[in-house]
Protein backbone atom coordinates (compact mmCIF):
# COMPACT_ATOMS: atom_id res chain seq x y z
CA UNK A 1 0.00 0.00 0.00
CA UNK A 2 0.89 3.65 0.28
CA UNK A 3 3.37 4.22 3.22
CA UNK A 4 3.61 7.50 4.66
CA UNK A 5 6.60 8.96 2.41
CA UNK A 6 4.53 8.51 -0.48
CA UNK A 7 2.00 10.18 1.02
CA UNK A 8 4.00 13.34 2.05
CA UNK A 9 5.16 13.49 -1.69
CA UNK A 10 1.18 13.30 -3.18
CA UNK A 11 0.16 15.86 -1.38
CA UNK A 12 2.92 17.89 -2.17
CA UNK A 13 2.79 17.65 -5.41
CA UNK A 14 -1.04 18.28 -5.11
CA UNK A 15 -0.04 21.51 -3.38
CA UNK A 16 2.16 22.44 -6.60
CA UNK A 17 -0.48 21.73 -8.85
CA UNK A 18 -2.90 23.64 -7.27
CA UNK A 19 -0.67 26.62 -6.93
CA UNK A 20 -0.45 26.71 -10.69
CA UNK A 21 -4.30 27.35 -10.78
CA UNK A 22 -4.03 30.66 -9.59
CA UNK A 23 -2.53 31.90 -12.81
CA UNK A 24 -4.77 33.63 -14.39
CA UNK A 25 -4.05 32.15 -17.88
CA UNK A 26 -5.18 29.02 -15.54
CA UNK A 27 -8.34 30.61 -14.39
CA UNK A 28 -9.39 32.02 -17.75
CA UNK A 29 -8.67 28.33 -18.91
CA UNK A 30 -10.82 27.02 -16.38
CA UNK A 31 -13.85 29.29 -17.00
CA UNK A 32 -14.09 29.04 -20.59
CA UNK A 33 -13.90 25.04 -20.38
CA UNK A 34 -16.51 25.32 -17.83
CA UNK A 35 -18.67 28.35 -20.22
CA UNK A 36 -18.29 25.38 -23.32
CA UNK A 37 -19.56 22.78 -21.37
CA UNK A 38 -22.96 24.34 -20.17
CA UNK A 39 -23.22 26.14 -23.78
CA UNK A 40 -22.96 22.17 -25.19
CA UNK A 41 -25.52 21.49 -22.77
CA UNK A 42 -27.94 23.89 -23.03
CA UNK A 43 -27.74 24.83 -27.17
CA UNK A 44 -29.48 21.46 -27.98
CA UNK A 45 -33.10 22.48 -26.12
CA UNK A 46 -32.13 25.76 -27.00
CA UNK A 47 -32.72 24.97 -30.48
CA UNK A 48 -35.53 22.43 -29.93
CA UNK A 49 -37.66 24.74 -28.16
CA UNK A 50 -39.43 27.83 -30.27
CA UNK A 51 -39.89 29.93 -27.77
CA UNK A 52 -36.68 29.46 -26.12
CA UNK A 53 -34.89 30.49 -29.63
CA UNK A 54 -37.11 33.42 -29.80
CA UNK A 55 -36.45 34.37 -26.34
CA UNK A 56 -32.90 34.40 -27.35
CA UNK A 57 -33.22 36.07 -30.58
CA UNK A 58 -35.22 39.06 -29.34
CA UNK A 59 -32.64 39.28 -26.17
CA UNK A 60 -29.68 39.38 -28.94
CA UNK A 61 -31.60 42.20 -30.52
CA UNK A 62 -32.07 43.83 -27.59
CA UNK A 63 -27.93 43.97 -26.41
CA UNK A 64 -26.86 44.66 -30.18
CA UNK A 65 -29.05 47.45 -30.72
CA UNK A 66 -28.44 49.06 -27.18
CA UNK A 67 -24.53 48.66 -27.64
CA UNK A 68 -25.35 50.08 -31.08
CA UNK A 69 -27.55 53.08 -30.06
CA UNK A 70 -24.85 54.01 -27.14
CA UNK A 71 -21.24 54.05 -29.74
CA UNK A 72 -23.56 55.04 -32.37
CA UNK A 73 -21.12 58.13 -32.96
CA UNK A 74 -18.01 55.22 -33.09
CA UNK A 75 -20.10 53.31 -35.45
CA UNK A 76 -21.04 56.41 -37.77
CA UNK A 77 -17.67 57.24 -37.60
CA UNK A 78 -16.21 53.69 -38.86
CA UNK A 79 -18.65 53.43 -41.23
CA UNK A 80 -17.95 56.26 -43.06
CA UNK A 81 -14.10 55.57 -42.90
CA UNK A 82 -14.69 52.31 -44.20
CA UNK A 83 -16.58 53.97 -47.19
CA UNK A 84 -14.19 55.89 -47.37
CA UNK A 85 -11.96 53.53 -47.75
CA UNK A 86 -13.64 51.54 -50.18
CA UNK A 87 -13.98 54.58 -53.01
CA UNK A 88 -10.16 55.08 -52.37
CA UNK A 89 -9.74 51.79 -53.42
CA UNK A 90 -12.29 51.26 -56.21
CA UNK A 91 -10.55 54.08 -57.47
CA UNK A 92 -6.94 53.15 -57.30
CA UNK A 93 -8.02 49.78 -59.30
CA UNK A 94 -9.79 51.50 -62.09
CA UNK A 95 -6.24 53.67 -62.80
CA UNK A 96 -4.91 50.46 -62.63
CA UNK A 97 -7.17 48.71 -65.49
CA UNK A 98 -6.77 51.89 -67.42
CA UNK A 99 -3.11 52.23 -67.31
CA UNK A 100 -3.27 48.52 -68.01
CA UNK A 101 -5.50 49.11 -71.22
CA UNK A 102 -3.47 52.03 -72.56
CA UNK A 103 -0.24 49.49 -72.30
CA UNK A 104 -1.78 46.79 -74.08
CA UNK A 105 -2.78 49.24 -76.46
CA UNK A 106 0.37 50.85 -77.39
CA UNK A 107 1.92 47.09 -77.72
CA UNK A 108 -0.73 46.49 -80.18
CA UNK A 109 -0.08 47.59 -83.84
CA UNK A 110 -2.57 49.55 -85.46
CA UNK A 111 -5.37 47.73 -87.93
CA UNK A 112 -4.58 49.70 -90.79
CA UNK A 113 -0.40 49.36 -90.79
CA UNK A 114 0.78 47.86 -93.66
CA UNK A 115 4.02 47.32 -91.77
CA UNK A 116 1.87 45.49 -88.96
CA UNK A 117 2.78 41.49 -89.11
CA UNK A 118 0.02 39.57 -90.56
CA UNK A 119 -2.14 37.00 -87.90
CA UNK A 120 -1.02 33.47 -88.81
CA UNK A 121 -3.77 31.42 -91.09
CA UNK A 122 -4.67 35.16 -92.59
CA UNK A 123 -3.60 35.53 -96.28
CA UNK A 124 -0.77 37.34 -97.24
CA UNK A 125 -1.15 40.91 -98.49
CA UNK A 126 -0.23 41.81 -102.31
Amino acid sequence: MMNDEMMKQMSHSMGQGMGMMSHPVAKGAMIAATGYTAGRAMLPAMLRNPLLLLAGGIAGGVAVGYLLHKHEKDVVRFVSRAMGMGKDFVAQQRENLDDLIAEAREGEPAAGDPAAPAEPGAPAAP
